[in-house]
């Protein structure tokens, strides 16, 4: 082997240019290139930081689609907070009843953020109004937060699913249909001025933190939103739904109503009488 090859630089000037972060597959990646080979390839020093990277660059491919008014074809909307009927950004206005916004005070210490409206939310245009919502309410009894006073909404406004006959089978949303939907939550956040934000599972993680997350290990990490707000993980309330058995569902449900209960106390808010 020559000990260098001048057309290696250009390689690999070619392969970074043809890494598609919104295309990422990891998994799919490694089967099709173990990683017992990759210490053989020039171009395997690179792909560390273009998947650490992936993300935020698929980020700023969206923003920038949007800017243009290329999504789709159509338009963006305009970017007043009261336009949200009108919102475009992504696709999956086009099959849902109507937006989902946000409800609680104008301005309060404590804000709750989760998915995605379900398939009740999407009917009745308010979040948490179905089965996950009635549990999450009995862990606001349970961790003391009073849930008038505090500012509930959902990284995504739209709900996205998937037909089975004549129901909607909820769909965890898109990377890109988050991204499009970032614009509205940090509406909300500028607007309630929050002291401390929960977030609900790891889509609305990612819509606040801008990286991927596990839940499971963010509960104990000290979070802050890019604009100084303090974030507290935990888990969504359909995850105890979805626990396999009553000792994961009574598990997950309390890690929920510890979670609150520090926010809330994070919050300097006073327990309800």
């Amino acid at each position: 082997m020559p000990s260098a090859d001048d057309t290696e630089a250009l390689w690999l000037t070619y392969y970074e240019s043809i890494f598609n972060p919104a295309r990422l597959n990891v998994p799919m990646m490694r089967k099709e290139m173990p990683v017992a080979y990759w210490r053989h390839l020039p171009e395997a020093a690179r792909i560390p930081a273009l998947v650490s990277d992936a993300m935020p660059r698929a980020g700023r491919m969206l923003e920038h689609t949007v800017a243009c008014g290329n999504v789709a074809g159509r338009a963006p909307p305009p970017a007043a907070p009261d336009s949200l009927q009108a919102c475009r950004r992504c696709p999956l206005w086009e099959r849902a009843t109507q937006p989902v916004r946000g409800v609680g005070p104008a301005r309060a210490a404590l804000m709750v953020v989760g998915e995605q409206p379900g398939d009740e939310e999407d009917l009745a245009g308010r979040p948490f109004v179905g089965p996950a919502g009635r549990l999450l309410r009995r862990a606001y009894e349970e961790a003391g937060v009073d849930a008038d006073a505090i500012y509930v909404t959902n990284a995504v406004k739209h709900f996205s699913f998937e037909p089975r006959g004549k129901r909607r089978i909820h769909k965890t949303p898109a990377q890109r249909e988050i991204e499009a939907c970032r614009v509205w939550l940090d509406a909300e956040i500028a607007q309630v001025q929050p002291q401390v934000i929960v977030a609900l599972g790891a889509s609305a993680l990612y819509a606040l933190m801008h990286k991927r997350l596990a839940v499971g290990a963010a509960r104990d990490a000290p979070l802050a939103h890019r604009g100084g707000t303090r974030v507290v993980a935990t888990y969504h309330p359909s995850a105890v739904l979805r626990a396999v058995d009553a000792q994961a569902k009574a598990a997950t449900f309390e890690a929920l109503v510890y979670d609150l209960r520090n926010a809330r106390a994070l919050a300097g808010m006073v327990s309800p009488a």
